[in-house]
């Protein structure tokens, strides 16, 4: 934004932070249609090309993809499983090779020597799902996965 027009200035920051609230998992009851009046009003009220179709991505993805934001908005979950603070890990003991790559890579330790994965203390960085080679690890939604509890 050039900042010349309040619509876009700020109406994309606000768009900005309540997509932000929604996949991070707190998205409140009216996200979805304060959206949609949001980005009209940027639309409406902007100056420039820029303001006028910067609030079309977000809409398109409530047009072809609302189910994914009541998703996120009423049950706290990511169907697509992108949104990290609504994913778990999961390691598959059963694929498992105990090759370690997982452990010597995980940036803040939370695979233990067990192979349990700590969702509590994870990043959700990926770099353990990237590393192994059996494909032993995986994203879940958060709290569904067998080891989610880490018991």
């Amino acid at each position: 934004s050039c900042g010349k027009c309040v619509p876009c200035r700020i109406g994309t920051m606000r768009l900005r932070e309540t997509l932000e609230r929604i996949c991070q998992g707190n998205g409140r009851d009216g996200d979805i249609e304060l959206l949609e009046e949001l980005c009209a009003q940027i639309k409406d009220g902007s100056l420039c090309g820029l303001g006028q179709t910067a609030p079309n991505p977000a809409l398109s993805t409530i047009r072809y993809f609302r189910s994914e934001y009541e998703a996120h908005v009423n049950r706290k979950v990511c169907p697509s499983l992108v949104c990290s603070t609504l994913v778990d890990l999961q390691l598959d003991q059963s694929k498992c090779v105990k090759c370690k790559l997982c452990i010597k890579n995980s940036p803040t330790s939370t695979i233990s020597e067990n192979f349990v994965i700590d969702n509590a203390n994870c990043l959700k960085c990926n770099s353990c799902l990237e590393i192994c080679p059996k494909k032993a690890i995986k994203r879940v939604p958060r709290g569904e996965g067998f080891n989610s509890n880490n018991k």
